[in-house]
């Protein structure tokens, strides 16, 4: 029969495979051996002998047994015989027991469940899920230890019954015994049914027993996991504690060591206090020791004064000469007391001076260290104290504290005490601090003044230019008018006259005038030849029919003629107006009728006038009003963008560099804050902060040195300075010691660091920058030389400095761009006559000079053999005029080989010959030119500047150079916004900002690619816009044309070839391409400005390959119109270009975001690499590219930031 899977709560157990293995299950106690009746006794591995045949007196036992059952006994003592089955029926009334023995068994599980979760930090679903699982097999593990024990017991119980070892039951009374027969018969059904039961107990037992073992066998992997999972557990315990005591070892030690830290800071900082403290003792101390001396020595004058008051003035002055003679003085005053409002008598002691054998004594002098109220004075021999004495009287003022004078021969040779100045104290008026408040208030209001009177002078002014411009416009559409009104008078009288007229033998009109104003009927016969059909007319005033009359057909129309009417035109035709097929329009003169008198003619004409000017004036305010509009958008636009890059300077410094707050405030605290790890103060451990204001020309001089301490931000050291009310700047320098003498300092590469300080009593006084230079752009242009003079002085022109240009006076000069042209007379010098011109350019002065032995009238500015002669010469020449006409600029730029002799021949000449207060910067622009020169200028200038930082460190090493790194800085140029705006730009047909790009640009396109005659798809397009030499890269600008082509792109090149054989080539080139692309590409080989305007904002890519270039300029414009660079990484290229994929990082230490397509080989492979992602970003991701051309847009690459910092790089020579 089948088997029937044992459930858990009870199993079947093959009781001989158990016993006969020798052990029990899961460990239980073995059972002892059950008793025999003869004594002896009986084990369970006697248990299988039980079923074999029983012997005669067994059976008759057995029989006995038998018989004393009755039927109804039969099911009983079966369920006796099955263990099992009696269990199955007791099962249901035992299974509250169960689960109270199941719970009760869990509980030590439970309880190592918990001990685990606390050793091993299990916390999660899973382990509790075990743990319970677990606890569960253990109960019901214990659950059928008592049963298998409940069924070897029956089991044993059994087999004595069959071996009739069991005590039979006596029959009931009454009953009858059975025959032999029925023994027999009874005897065999019963052995056959305990056959049966043995047969099935021996299979319940084995099944039970396989199960169990495979239980037991679960069990045991389930135990042996979770002693592992607890091992682990455990271990991880162990782990995390140890984890965790080295923890907190470190904590204690970091602890210790910040403690530690701390109270050495605490030390450091309670000695430097204590220091402070000594050093503000000792101030105090001498403050008060001196102040003691002040009020002694007033004491003492005033009672000398007193003393002396009761003596005659006679007796006075004679006991003060005697005095000062005792001590050798040389001058004295009276009275010993100078009070502020009152005259003082300054007596000097002639023969004890130089001056004893000159002609004549003067006194020259001012108040309060020279700052106040100079005067000037003739000294007289003293006629009370003797010819010895000179003497003068000066008028002190109410505000001095002080007076200080020298005294001067009519020769001009002075008596300066030494070098040391003649003085004396004012007292009872102001002291040192209220006089310097109470003058920078008074500059302020000055300041104020002054630049309230410019403004008005300016207003004014522009009030007066207005006036006049609209006094010229208007005469201007006046004379339109007129004009317009005149044309149409004789136009209009011509057709008057002739009305009524037509072809000769084709067509006739006449008409009648029945009224003017109202309805105008007209009579005419019109038609064609015989034979020809007649037709309508069309007209917006009304419907013509006719009648045929012979050839002539008549046509009468009614139309209303407007009030001011004076001729009526008209055509006919065959059909309605859209609908004709033929015309007649009288000859091409179309028909005329008049329809107004002569008189009313003559009034219109009049009238006319007034319309037109009344038209031309309403044309112009919208004209104007929409350009003011324009222009407060561009203001706006500008103003945000030098916000922008005002806070991009400052943010690119403060990894190393800032203070709170970030604009401080004249008279109130700052903290300032410094990473030294970013500068060549790396790694040391103290670090201290110097200082002044002013550019380092304050009163008060350099403030002490400064202890800084780390602040919280972990990275940076902090330190406070207080700023006085008149310091508009504040400048710094850091140190590793606090005895300058032996300190390592950063400043800044020579510069220092500087922090523009707000509402200051003082202003900063402007610079006066000089440019000497032999280019300018627009009128005397060659390169980008000539743009970077005129534009970096518009940006610091702006800025509120002065600026001016020395300049050749060319014969090829665009004098049309040069406004208030001016003869400002001439000077001798090099054996010539200079004369010297001065006028206006782009607002910049500009001085022009112009020798009359005509070397720069040559038709040329460079080309000839004798440039290097002639450019030293005018050098030379614009330091003469700086010396003739009296001018003391702060800074003299001067610029490239061309005009390097002005560096030198200043320090070796001009410096000690009138313009000492000068000081020089150099710039290369292209060290390709004049090296030896330029060599020079480098050894001799006080600054020394190039086109862009990567050129500077790629020409470092340069032998004209090297020497001098230590001044030689890397500025980026920029470029004009108002020469490349596309906001206003007039060559390309739609203006637009960044929020039109996609528009504006789109618009050029087309342009650009109608003017070209150039297929119009949806295909990019590549822009070269280049000088074709060597230095640009002439075989990759090949490459990328055919590379372009392949990719599906168009091309257009606009550059013209100073070498004839790089012409002949790409003309070559041309004709190749026209054959095989002739509408995808366009080379245009001669420089053309308008054309080049529409390609920067018409082509979707810039491409600049340069071999080398020290700052370029056609990356930035490109940008400025929205076109994406494609360059090599070289020079100014690599500065201003970012990889869109590789320069991410670069780009934010820059302030900046990735802007372009780069590379770095000199091959075809490395320029694919760039201009294939630059083509496939095209193609793949529209959106993406826009978002790009708008971000380059966006990006500020004008003169706002390199101005600032050639500002700090003039101020840096200065120092």
């Amino acid at each position: 029969m089948g088997q029937q899977q044992p459930s858990m709560s009870h199993q079947s157990i093959d009781a001989s495979r158990c016993v006969s293995s020798g052990s029990i299950p899961f460990g239980s106690v073995r059972q002892q051996p059950h008793p025999r009746r003869d004594g002896a006794s009986i084990s369970t591995d006697d248990i299988p002998a039980a079923t074999a045949k029983p012997t005669r007196s067994a059976r008759a036992r057995k029989d006995a047994v038998s018989e004393t059952a009755t039927d109804e006994d039969n099911g009983s003592a079966v369920e006796k015989a099955d263990p099992i089955r009696r269990r199955t029926r007791a099962s249901s009334s035992s299974s509250g027991a169960k689960d109270k023995k199941s719970k009760k068994g869990a509980s030590p599980a439970k309880a190592g469940e918990d001990a685990d979760e606390q050793a091993g930090g299990a916390t999660g679903g899973d382990r509790r899920r075990k743990s319970k699982a677990l606890s569960e097999n253990e109960g019901r593990l214990a659950q059928l230890r008592e049963e298998l024990q409940k069924a070897l017991e029956e089991r044993q119980r059994l087999a004595a019954l069959l071996q009739g070892k069991a005590e039979p039951e006596e029959a009931a009374p009454g009953q009858a015994t059975r025959t032999p027969v029925g023994e027999r018969a009874t005897q065999a059904k019963e052995e056959a049914a305990a056959a049966a039961v043995r047969k099935a107990a021996a299979e319940r037992a084995r099944d039970e027993a396989l199960a169990l073992k495979k239980e037991e066998e679960a069990l045991r992997a389930v135990q042996a996991a979770e002693k592992a999972e607890r091992e682990v557990a455990q271990a991880r315990a162990r782990e995390e504690a140890a984890a965790e005591t080295r923890e907190v070892a470190a904590a204690r030690a970091r602890e210790e060591a910040e403690a530690k830290a701390a109270g050495e800071a605490a030390a450091r900082a309670s000695r430097e206090a204590a220091a402070r403290a000594r050093e503000a003792a000792e101030e105090r101390a001498r403050a008060e020791a001196m102040a003691r001396e002040r009020a002694e020595a007033e004491a003492k004058a005033r009672a000398e004064a007193a003393s002396m008051v009761e003596l005659p003035r006679r007796e006075q002055l004679r006991k003060l000469q005697e005095e000062h003679e005792f001590i050798a003085a040389k001058m004295f005053f009276y009275p010993g007391q100078a009070q502020p409002g009152k005259p003082v008598e300054i007596f000097f002691h002639r023969p004890a001076s130089v001056l004893k054998d000159k002609s004549g004594v003067n006194v020259v002098g001012a108040f309060n260290n020279w700052q106040w109220q100079p005067f000037k004075a003739e000294l007289k021999p003293s006629t009370e104290v003797g010819n010895d004495w000179w003497t003068c009287v000066i008028q002190v003022p109410a505000e001095a504290y002080q007076a200080d004078f020298v005294f001067h021969s009519n020769d001009n040779v002075y008596e300066n005490n030494d070098g040391h100045d003649f003085y004396f104290a004012v007292t009872g008026g102001m002291g040192e601090e209220e006089f310097h408040t109470m003058l920078n208030e008074r500059k302020r209001q000055e300041a104020e003044r002054e630049a309230a009177e410019e403004a008005e002078r300016e207003r004014r002014a522009e009030e007066e230019r207005r006036a006049a411009k609209l006094k010229a416009q208007q005469e201007a559409e006046r004379k339109k008018a007129r004009d317009m009104a005149n044309e149409a008078r004789n136009r209009l009288g011509e057709m008057r006259r002739t009305c009524g007229t037509s072809l000769e033998g084709s067509a006739w009109c006449g008409c009648c005038i029945t009224g003017r104003g109202d309805r105008w009927r007209g009579v005419a016969r019109c038609g064609c030849m015989a034979g020809s059909t007649g037709g309508r007319t069309g007209c917006p005033h009304g419907r013509a029919e006719g009648r045929q009359q012979g050839p002539w057909r008549l046509v009468v129309h009614t139309i209303d003629a407007p009030p001011d009417a004076v001729v009526l035109n008209w055509v006919m035709a065959d059909g309605p107006v859209g609908g004709a097929r033929a015309y007649d329009n009288n000859g091409r003169k179309d028909f005329a009728a008049s329809v107004a008198s002569d008189e009313e003619a003559r009034r219109y004409f009049d009238a006319l006038e007034e319309t037109v000017l009344a038209r031309l004036e309403k044309e112009r305010i919208e004209r104007e009003e929409r350009e003011a509009k324009e222009a407060v958008r561009r203001g706006e636009l500008k103003a945000a963008m030098k916000r922008r890059t005002k806070e991009a300077f400052l943010q690119s410094q403060a990894h190393v560099f800032f203070t709170e707050p970030a604009e401080p405030r004249a008279g109130e605290t700052v903290r300032v804050f410094y990473n030294p790890s970013n500068t060549v103060l790396h790694g040391r451990q103290n670090v201290w902060m110097r200082g002044s204001f002013n550019r380092w020309t304050h009163r008060t001089g350099c403030f002490l040195p400064v202890h800084m301490q780390p602040a919280a931000n972990g990275t940076h050291l902090v330190g406070e300075v207080t700023v006085p009310i008149d310091a508009f700047i504040m400048d710094l320098v850091f140190m590793d010691s606090s005895d300058p003498n032996v300190a390592s300092y950063d400043n800044r590469g020579g510069l220092d660091y500087h922090v523009p300080i707000t509402n200051s009593t003082a202003k900063e006084p402007p610079l006066y920058i000089t440019h000497i230079a032999l280019e300018m752009a627009p009128i005397a242009k060659v390169g980008g030389l000539g743009d970077v003079v005129t534009s970096l002085s518009r940006a610091i022109l702006e800025l509120g400095h002065k600026v001016e240009v020395v300049l050749p006076k060319y014969d090829v000069l665009k004098y049309d761009n040069i406004q208030d042209m001016q003869d400002r007379g001439s000077f001798a010098w090099g054996g010539t006559n200079w004369r010297m011109w001065f006028g206006y350019v782009e607002g910049i002065g500009v001085h022009f000079l112009e020798p009359e032995n005509g070397i720069f009238w040559v038709g040329c500015i460079y080309g000839r053999k004798d440039d290097g002669a002639r450019f030293g010469t005018f050098c030379n020449a614009a330091l003469e005029f700086l010396v003739q006409t009296g001018r003391q600029p702060d800074i003299i730029h001067c610029h490239d080989w061309s005009s390097a002799p002005a560096a030198w021949l200043h320090a070796e000449s001009y410096k000690q010959y009138g313009l000492g207060n000068a000081r020089t910067v150099f710039t290369i622009h292209n060290l390709e030119f004049g090296q030896a020169l330029i060599g020079r200028a480098m050894a001799a200038c006080n600054m020394a500047t190039t086109v862009s930082p990567t050129y500077a460190w790629e020409i470092g090493g340069h032998g004209a150079v090297a020497a001098h790194r230590g001044k030689f800085h890397g500025i980026l140029n920029g470029i004009d916004p108002d020469i490349w705006d596309p906001m206003t730009d007039p060559f390309i047909p739609m203006r637009y900002s960044a929020e039109e790009v996609v528009e504006g640009k789109r618009a050029a396109r087309d342009e650009l690619r109608r003017r070209l005659n150039l297929r119009f798809d949806d295909r990019p397009v590549v822009g070269i816009v280049t000088r074709l030499t060597a230095q640009k890269g002439i075989h990759l600008i090949k490459h990328a044309i055919w590379r372009t082509l392949d990719r599906g792109g168009q091309v257009v090149l606009l550059g013209s070839a100073p070498d004839p054989r790089v012409h002949s080539e790409f003309e070559h080139l041309a004709g190749q391409l026209n054959n095989s692309h002739n509408n995808m590409q366009r080379l245009c080989l001669s420089y053309d400005e308008p054309l080049s305007h529409l390609i920067y904002a018409g082509c979707d890519m810039i491409l600049v390959p340069s071999m080398f270039e020290p700052c370029g300029l056609t990356q930035l414009i490109a940008m400025r119109y929205g076109a994406v660079p494609v360059v090599r990484k070289t020079g100014g290229l690599n500065d201003t270009v970012f990889d869109v994929d590789n320069d991410h990082d670069r780009a934010r230490a820059h302030s900046k975001e990735v802007n372009g397509f780069s590379f770095e080989g000199a091959d075809a492979a490395g320029l694919d690499y760039a201009l294939d992602r630059a083509i496939s970003g095209w193609y793949d991701g529209r959106e993406w590219w826009n978002g790009l051309a708008r971000r380059v847009m966006e990006q500020d690459w004008t003169w706002n930031r390199p101005a600032l910092d050639y500002l700090e790089l003039y101020y840096g020579a200065r120092k």
